[in-house]
């Protein structure tokens, strides 16, 4: 099991009274110091305005925040967790994509969920679909992105979203494409759609035995349309959210504990958020942690 890391982006209002260039410049420095401590993976939330009750504190957003990393780091893999389907056209997602490839050498992950957060949608002008019609959404984007992640030109009509003989030039460095990441909990339709069209279903915040009862669903999903199981990676985005998982935030005994028991199902990788802001030596402690839970880390 490998080990990502959530960056501070200002969401969960850990920035609270900086200046924009201060937080921004601690968000670089840990993503280095991911990338130095060798970690797998750095990863970004895709949200434009705190959690919780909306707060006048900046958040910044997620896709260009990420593009500005990727320039800043060499080997760390890159991704959402995950981005909303219906905050943008997914055809220009898919050209993103593309650029942010390139940009990153190859190391981008294209995450894509139904997205929840009301209060987002509805301040940004996207009123709040019905749940019904947000998977809708989200299972257009993923058609949508797959025909422009893969070769030639694009052409689909779904409900919600469509291309016609879209040229996608560059498509990014990776072959035979950008992996593809569907984020949900829902067995019924996102697994489902992630069995259909990604090469990876991130699991969200679902504790070790919850996330090891998933994996027969899981695999199930695969076996409904022919899939080999074993070509569908899982993970799970892990934080201290109390009182989902709150051993991930506390250094030493409990969080080995923790890590070990997510190792113990059988997923491939975790991301996890803890707290980085105020603590110079808190990704030190994530990473002495998950090496001795058995988490493959190491420059």
């Amino acid at each position: 099991m490998k080990i990502g890391v959530v960056l501070p982006q200002g969401w969960a209002r850990e920035y609270a009274g900086w200046e924009p260039a201060r937080a921004w410049a601690r968000t670089v420095a840990l993503a280095r110091q991911a990338e130095d401590l060798g970690f797998e993976s750095i990863w970004l939330y895709d949200h434009f305005q705190t959690r919780g009750v909306p707060a006048d504190e900046l958040t910044f957003e997620a896709f260009t925040a990420l593009s500005a990393l990727a320039a800043l780091t060499s080997r760390v893999r890159l991704g959402h967790v995950v981005l909303c389907a219906g905050y943008r056209n997914p055809a220009l997602v898919a050209k993103m994509a593309g650029t942010l490839d390139v940009i990153s050498g190859g190391r981008f992950e294209l995450g894509l969920g139904a997205g929840w957060k009301e209060d987002e949608y509805v301040a940004y002008g996207y009123g709040f679909p019905s749940l019904h019609d947000r998977m809708g959404i989200l299972a257009d984007s993923l058609e949508v992105a797959r025909r422009m992640l893969g070769p030639g030109r694009a052409t689909f009509e779904g409900e919600h979203a469509g291309v016609r003989d879209a040229i996608n030039l560059p498509k990014g460095v990776q072959q035979p494409r950008i992996p593809i990441i569907v984020g949900g909990n829902g067995p019924d339709v996102t697994w489902r759609l992630a069995a259909r069209y990604a090469d990876e279903l991130n699991l969200d915040e679902l504790p070790p035995a919850e996330t090891k009862a998933a994996m027969r669903v899981i695999r199930s999903r695969c076996e409904e349309i022919g899939r080999d199981p074993g070509t569908l990676r899982v993970s799970c985005h892990i934080s201290a959210r109390q009182p989902v998982n709150v051993d991930v935030g506390r250094s030493g005994a409990p969080r080995r504990a923790v890590l070990a028991a997510y190792r113990e199902t059988g997923i491939d990788r975790v991301m996890a958020m803890i707290a980085l802001v105020d603590d110079d030596e808190a990704l030190v402690a994530l990473a002495a942690d998950g090496i001795a839970a058995g988490a493959e880390i190491g420059a």
